[in-house]
């Protein structure tokens, strides 16, 4: 069924024509070129041929034309064509460039390629001037091909990824396109209507593809790629890059000089390739470089390669961009893959009459029935025509949508994943209905085991259930769970029941309660995790608790763009707990501390006194100049921005059982986190707030805050707490302030130093800051490397911090993660 298809298709993509000219563009061997550009001499009607050498060109209608063929390393190609009738076949072949440096006057007192690259940086602001506004069409394509993928990933079943994997496990998983028009001036409004979107087996998807995000320019000194990377052609390029001048050719009276681009150290954030550079003009007619991913600091990345070209505007005297491709390798964990990125853009407008309303915050929407368009329409307008294989897996998946979306296939497929193991008792069980779109599970307490000195031995199991509408704009999650301490021989019960109503606002409300035992930090500064080995092992139990029951209504919801609200009011009570276990697996020379934090000596007298009270807590958190994207079936918010994001918070307790715990505190923190140049990220996170009416409230509401005393931060959190802080030493009832600072300089000092820079780590600083009313400030300061690890798995962190006012002026290590 399959098989025919995919001829029928084929047979109506032969037969059927439009305005177009078709043709495949080989090499003198016979060979397809794939993403050769072809457009028409003086306009912007342009295309590229697919990755089988194969092109369209639509045209509005008949006549003469001149088509040019462009191709980096192949002599460009002017064919001057008659056309009365559609569709126009236009073969032709390409020959490689003869490139001969015999037309350029070599000084001999430098490097000639060396001069041209100072003559390009020094045009560049003219360039972008020029570039400052416009508008343009975009078309997109993205496919990611996946080899020997494995049945299962960390301990996941993965299936067939949507049809595209064959038997040996591989094949095309993503392939989508977008046509849509885009907008942008200087120097950050930017403005994306997609028009048309289609994703190879979902009919109901839209594409992921973004202008914006694909907009990666050589002519900006930095290209943000996980991390800042040099431009060949940067103010400062000369520190890191050597220039060799291979060759040069001429296209038309144009002289092009061909420039070979060697890094000056291996492990810096840099390109290496070849930028071909327009004699006198000084601008970029093209571009052919790559990066790693040691370069990008992403391992399982092998190799992006950027190729850039670009046509000549004689009206703006301009060599514009009309085609870009970055394709990616990568491996990880014994599979890999590949894929291609290809842009297209066309109807270039460098004087657009932009005024107040023509840019929001919204940089991206889609037409209404942007995904509805049919294959006719898609054969039409696509500039880049799909490949065999791009169109074997339209067909192959579209054809399996109707059978994968029916009830008969979902109920098989559950009926498989849903079959009960042995193992399942130990590790959890899920039952899924996906045609009915709910599903029920069992949470095993063997993978939540811990142990603490009030409950010695205990673990947690549950039920939980979920459900969700077709477009996955509303859900509901519903859990029960049993906490069970053998020591303390408690069994406790907590329960919550969450609804979300939209994708757009994110609105959400929901209902928990029961008993737990709870950190006296909210926050949970020590892992449960951390704490069981630490207590075991080193008879070190720093984790302090106390039994909370409580009903707790919540809501949040993003009112409108970049003011997000959440509030919830409860009903606690709470009660002190005492150790009920000195068990240790290996004895050390001291003794557990008592389950007081205020009196680590006392295991007698309790650290708060049991009480009932009401509390409301409101949270605003504002993100200044938010940008966002609008899908159909929902609001996705961009997280970078050049301001920091500001949140402000106030708690009120009312009808405490002690009248004294009735207490009022308002906080306020600014955050925010990015990048100098190629020179890293620097981050920072400020917090401050004060109470009212709090002289005599519980230890359970004061002010805690993020300390560490176990030499390990597993957590990654080192803008938002302490490495050495003493975890309730510094707790407050009064006004409190603290700074987090660090700076990731990513590669830009260990990336040259010789040897070291093999090793492709950070260097980091960081500093923090802890002030309170009670006590002296306290300071930290750290010098850490990140990056660390062992092939393509770099995730360790190794800290030297030394604190000021603290237990550790001496300095120590702290081991941990950094993503």
């Amino acid at each position: 069924m399959i098989q025919k298809l995919l001829f029928i298709f084929l047979l109506c993509t032969c037969l059927s024509g439009y305005s177009q000219i078709t043709g495949l563009v080989t090499n003198s061997d016979n060979e397809p070129l794939p993403y050769v550009n072809i457009y028409l001499k003086n306009s912007t009607t342009g295309t590229t041929t697919n990755g089988d050498g194969n092109y369209s060109l639509s045209l509005s209608k008949a006549g003469t034309y001149t088509v040019v063929f462009q191709f980096l390393g192949y002599t460009t190609k002017e064919l001057e064509v008659r056309i009365d009738q559609y569709p126009y076949e236009l073969n032709t072949v390409l020959t490689e460039e003869t490139t001969s440096l015999d037309e350029i006057i070599v000084d001999t007192k430098g490097n000639p390629a060396d001069r041209i690259i100072r003559e390009v940086i020094n045009k560049k602001p003219e360039i972008l001037k020029k570039q400052n506004a416009y508008t343009a069409h975009f078309y997109s394509r993205g496919l990611w091909r996946v080899e020997n993928a494995p049945e299962k990933f960390l301990g996941q079943k993965i299936g067939d990824l949507g049809g595209g994997l064959d038997s040996t496990r591989t094949g095309i998983v993503y392939l989508s396109e977008t046509i849509s028009k885009i907008a942008y001036q200087a120097p950050d409004d930017f403005k994306e209507t997609i028009t048309a979107s289609k994703v190879s087996g979902n009919d109901n998807g839209f594409s992921f593809n973004s202008a914006q995000e694909a907009d990666y320019s050589f002519y900006n000194n930095t290209l943000e790629i996980n991390s800042q990377l040099v431009s060949p052609i940067a103010d400062n390029a000369f520190r890191y890059y050597s220039y060799k001048l291979v060759g040069a050719f001429r296209e038309g009276k144009k002289l092009i000089n061909k420039i070979e681009v060697t890094p000056k150290r291996k492990n810096d954030r840099i390109f290496e390739g070849i930028i071909y550079v327009v004699e006198e003009d000084w601008q970029l007619y093209g571009a052919d470089l790559k990066t790693t991913g040691t370069a990008i600091q992403v391992p399982f990345v092998e190799e992006l390669v950027f190729k850039h070209n670009f046509k000549y505007d004689a009206e703006k005297e301009l060599w514009i961009k009309i085609s870009q491709s970055i394709d990616f390798s990568f491996k990880l964990l014994g599979f890999g893959g590949n894929g291609r990125f290809t842009a297209v853009y066309s109807n270039y407008n460098f004087e657009p009459q932009f005024d107040r309303t023509s840019f929001t915050n919204e940089v991206l929407s889609f037409q209404p029935e942007a995904n509805k368009k049919d294959s006719l329409f898609w054969q039409k307008i696509r500039p880049v025509p799909l490949t065999l294989e791009e169109r074997s897996d339209y067909v192959v998946k579209d054809s399996l949508q109707e059978i994968r979306d029916s009830k008969p296939y979902k109920d098989s497929i559950d009926g498989v994943n849903n079959k009960f193991s042995l193992a399942d008792p130990l590790l959890g069980y899920t039952y899924n209905n996906t045609y009915e779109r709910w599903r029920v599970g069992y949470k095993s307490p063997l993978p939540e085991l811990r142990f603490n000195t009030v409950q010695g031995f205990n673990a947690k199991a549950g039920l939980f259930y979920n459900t969700w509408t077709e477009d996955y704009k509303q859900a509901t999650y519903a859990n029960l769970d049993a906490n069970y301490g053998i020591d303390d021989d408690r069994l406790r019960f907590t329960g919550s029941l969450t609804k979300r109503f939209n994708r757009s606002s994110n609105r959400t409300m929901g209902l928990l309660g029961g008993t737990k035992v709870q950190q006296f930090n909210a926050r949970e500064p020590i892992s449960t995790l951390i704490n069981s080995v630490a207590t075991l092992f080193w008879e070190r139990n720093y984790m302090k608790v106390y039994e909370l029951d409580y009903a707790r209504l919540f809501y949040s919801e993003e009112l409108f763009n970049g003011f997000k609200f959440y509030a919830n009011a409860s009903y606690e009570k709470r009660s002190p707990l005492f150790n009920t276990t000195d068990q240790v697996w290996i004895k050390n020379r001291i003794d557990y501390t008592s389950n007081n934090p205020l009196a680590p000596n006392d295991s007698s007298t309790p650290a708060i006194q049991t009480h009932q009270l009401g509390k409301l807590n409101a949270r605003a958190v504002i993100n200044f100049d938010q940008k966002y994207m609008s899908y159909p079936d929902g609001k996705f918010n961009i997280g970078e921005s050049k301001y920091p994001t500001l949140t402000l918070n106030i708690e009120q307790t009312f009808a405490a059982s002690i009248s004294d715990f009735n207490f009022t505190q308002f906080a306020a923190q600014l955050k925010q986190e990015f990048d100098i140049s190629n020179k890293g990220s620097f981050g920072y996170n400020l917090r401050g707030g004060t109470f009212f009416n709090s002289d005599n409230i519980s230890f359970v509401d004061y002010q805690h805050f993020s300390g560490n005393q176990t030499r390990i931060n597993l957590e990654g959190k080192h803008l938002n707490g302490f490495n050495l802080l003493p975890y309730y030493d510094f707790s407050t009832n009064n006004s409190y302030f603290e700074g987090h600072l660090e700076h990731n300089f990513k590669g830009f000092i260990l990336g040259k130093i010789p040897g070291i820079r093999a090793l492709n780590a950070n260097f980091i600083l960081g500093s923090h800051s802890l002030i309170t009313h009670e006590n002296k400030p306290y300071y930290e300061f750290s010098a850490g490397i990140g990056n660390l690890g062992f092939g393509k798995l770099k995730f360790l962190r190794i800290d030297y911090v030394r604190s000021i006012n603290g237990p550790n002026t001496d300095g120590v290590f702290v081991f941990g993660l950094s993503f």
